[in-house]
C-alpha cells in the first residue's frame, strides 16, 4: 500500500508540482538545497490550513504539502537518511524542510557535538530528500516559528523526546494534529558510532598515527605514543610473517602440482614407449615381419645348386661328394691331401650293396 500511495504521489508530484531549481533535464540534482530565508516563506500561493487526509490525498493541487523534520543530525548516516526520506514521501506532492539546531543550543540541552553546525548544515542541504535547510532552529517549535514558515506538518519518530524540561517536546504538535510519524531504523544513531569509537579507540588512534597526525593533535600522552607504534611495528611484523607464510604455502602448492604435472606426464610417456616398443620388437611386431621378408627375399635371389626336386636343405646333399669334384681335387698338385682324405672309411657292414660301392670307389682314387 505504502509503496502504491507513493507511486500515485509522484504521478500527482509530476502533474502539480512546480519544476525544481535543484534537478537537470533528467530529474538529476545538481545543486544542494536551499538555505531558508531569515524572513520566512515568502510565497504568494494561499496557504490554508490542512487535514492529514486532505494531503494525503493530493490536495491542494496548486502547491505542495510543507513538512518539517528538525534534528542534530551529527554525524550523518543512514538512520538520518532514511528519516528524511520517510518525511518526504508521506504525502504524494511534499516540500520538506529540515531545521538544524546550532552548536550553542546542542551542547546546552544534549550535548557536545563531533562536528560543528557548519559541516552539518551542509550535509543536509547534500541529501537529495532535502528541499530547504534551517539554519539555528529551535529547540521547541512554537506557533509563531510554523507561521513563519508556512509549515503544514512536523514529521519526527513517535517516541516521546523528553528533553528541556518537557516529557515531550512534540505533545502541542501532535495536539494540534499537524505531527506525521517515522520510523527510526534500529541499530544505527549518533551514540552507537561514538560508542564504537569510544570502544576501539586504542585502534583508532594507532590507525591516525599510522596515518601521519602526531600526538599532540591526537592527545595522546609520550608513553602512549611509543606504546602504540610499538603495537604497529609489532603488527606490522605480523602481517609480514603472515604473507610470507601465505606465499610459501602457495609455492609449496604450485610445486607440488607441477610435480604431479610432470609424474602423470612421465608415465603416459613410459606407457606409450613401451607400447611403442612393443608393437616393433614384440612376437608379432613389425621387426620379425620385416625380418622374414627379407630372409624370403634373400632366399628367392640367391637359390642352392642342387638338381630340381631336390630340397635345398637337405643335409644329405651338402655331406655328398661329387665324382667329378674328388677327382679334381685328387689330381690338383697345388692342394696336397690331408690326412683324412687318405685314411680309410669306416668298415661298412659286409653283405650290403652300399659297402661293395664304396670299397671299389676307395681302390680307384689309391690307384
Amino acid at each position: 500500500m505504502a509503496g502504491r500511495r507513493r507511486g500515485r504521489g509522484n504521478n500527482v508530484q509530476q502533474q502539480h508540482a512546480p519544476q525544481n531549481h535543484r534537478q537537470g533535464p533528467r530529474g538529476a540534482l545538481r545543486e544542494p538545497a536551499a538555505f531558508a530565508k531569515s524572513t520566512g516563506c515568502e510565497s504568494e500561493i494561499p496557504h490554508e490550513k490542512l487535514t492529514i487526509a486532505q494531503a494525503r490525498r493530493g490536495t491542494p493541487a496548486h502547491r505542495p504539502v510543507r513538512v518539517y523534520a528538525d534534528g542534530i543530525f551529527d554525524l550523518f548516516h543512514s538512520g538520518h537518511a532514511r528519516a528524511l526520506m520517510q518525511a518526504k514521501n508521506v504525502f504524494p506532492n511534499t516540500h520538506l524542510i529540515v531545521g538544524v539546531c546550532s552548536d550553542a543550543l546542542t551542547h546546552k540541552f544534549k550535548g557536545y557535538t563531533v562536528m560543528t553546525e557548519e559541516e552539518r548544515y551542509d550535509a543536509l542541504r547534500h541529501c537529495r530528500y532535502v528541499d530547504e535547510v534551517v539554519q539555528d532552529a529551535p529547540w521547541t517549535l512554537t506557533t509563531e516559528f510554523l507561521k513563519k514558515h508556512k509549515i503544514d506538518f512536523v514529521a519526527h519518530d513517535d517516541i516521546p523526546y523528553t528533553s528541556a524540561g518537557s516529557e515531550d517536546v512534540y505533545k502541542h504538535i501532535k495536539e494540534a494534529g499537524m505531527f506525521v510519524a517515522t520510523q527510526r531504523t534500529e541499530g544505527i544513531s549518533t551514540s552507537d558510532l561514538i560508542t564504537r569509537i569510544v570502544r576501539d579507540y586504542d585502534i583508532y588512534v594507532r590507525r591516525n598515527l599510522q596515518r601521519g597526525y602526531t600526538a599532540r593533535e591526537l592527545n595522546v600522552g609520550f608513553i602512549n605514543e611509543n606504546k602504540y607504534r610499538l603495537q604497529n611495528q609489532v603488527d606490522k611484523m605480523k602481517e609480514t610473517v603472515r604473507t610470507v607464510e601465505e606465499k610459501s604455502k602457495h609455492f609449496v602448492y604450485r610445486v607440488e602440482e607441477k610435480s604431479q604435472d610432470l609424474i602423470t606426464k612421465w608415465e603416459e610417456k613410459s606407457r606409450e614407449f613401451i607400447s611403442n616398443f612393443l608393437e616393433l620388437f614384440g612376437p608379432d611386431g613389425a621387426w620379425h615381419v620385416i625380418q622374414e621378408r627379407s630372409g624370403r627375399m634373400l632366399q628367392a635371389l640367391s637359390p642352392y645348386s642342387s638338381p630340381r626336386g631336390s630340397p635345398s636343405s637337405s643335409p644329405t646333399r651338402r655331406r655328398s661328394v661329387s665324382p667329378e669334384s674328388s677327382s679334381a681335387s685328387a689330381s690338383s698338385p697345388s692342394s696336397p691331401s690331408s690326412p683324412s682324405s687318405l685314411s680309410p672309411p669306416s668298415s661298412p657292414k659286409k653283405g650290403t650293396r652300399s659297402s661293395r660301392k664304396t670299397t671299389s670307389s676307395y681302390s680307384r682314387q689309391m690307384q
